[in-house]
């Protein structure tokens, strides 16, 4: 009888446990839903932060060759994969708008080498070129000094360190523009109650530091952006989505 009981709870754990997983896995690109139907619904892509998108991408690349000096959980792993082909999705979209009501026929492209217009170029495929660049680069170095441990630590905390600042560029991007208009309200709800599960989900599995300090970073930075849209609300009311 005990036996029983035991393998029941035993398989109750495993099917909780996968289904953690495959939320860690796939919840991290859900917040973006709402905001991709946003700005799809609005055609307008102002008040997304496209460097929130460079922030993400450069964060899940640095991973996972963590993940090739380091190997820690699969569903980490699987969660950078799909937070690339999300974050790409968002360029493309952007991209798309902002090709569609551009006035001036004046594009900037990342071949120009002009720092004052990096991350604000006017094609998809310039960001699909330094995504391209950039992985290429940390391949390099990452397979040249993989033996280093000091090294495979910093690339871990530099990954972490990134993915911290995600909410970043949008708190920035609000302060600027003393508005939360054109940003979705349930993205950020759903970064916060992801972050809080993430943050958990690492200190149960006893993930590496660097995940549960950056978990911390990032539902503080989400509560402030929280607290901007309490602050200048959006046509004096708060509109979700």
């Amino acid at each position: 009888m005990e036996q029983g009981s035991e393998e029941n709870m035993e398989s109750s754990w495993t099917l909780l446990s996968g289904l953690a997983s495959g939320v860690m896995v796939f919840g991290g690109a859900v917040p973006y839903i709402p905001q991709y139907q946003d700005i799809q619904r609005t055609n307008n892509a102002e008040g997304f932060s496209t460097r929130v998108c460079l922030v993400l991408l450069v964060a899940n690349i640095l991973r996972i060759f963590f993940w090739i000096g380091k190997q820690f959980e699969l569903p980490l792993l699987l969660q950078s994969v799909v937070m690339i082909l999300t974050m790409l999705a968002m360029l493309h979209l952007c991209c798309s708008i902002q090709s569609s009501n551009r006035v001036s026929s004046k594009q900037h492209h990342i071949t120009d080498l002009d720092l004052r217009y990096f991350w604000s170029w006017g094609s998809f495929e310039d960001y699909l070129i330094f995504c391209f660049a950039f992985t290429l680069l940390c391949a390099f170095i990452t397979f040249l000094f993989l033996d280093w441990v000091l090294f495979v630590e910093a690339l871990g905390s530099l990954a972490v360190m990134f993915e911290a600042m995600l909410g970043m560029p949008q708190l920035l991007q609000n302060y600027n523009n003393r508005s939360t208009r054109g940003m979705s309200v349930k993205m950020v709800l759903l970064w916060t109650a992801g972050d809080i599960f993430k943050t958990t989900y690492f200190v149960i599995n006893e993930s590496p530091t660097q995940f549960v300090v950056c978990g911390a970073v990032q539902i503080l930075i989400d509560v402030a952006i929280l607290l901007q849209v309490g602050y200048y609300g959006q046509d004096t009311r708060i509109k979700l989505g």
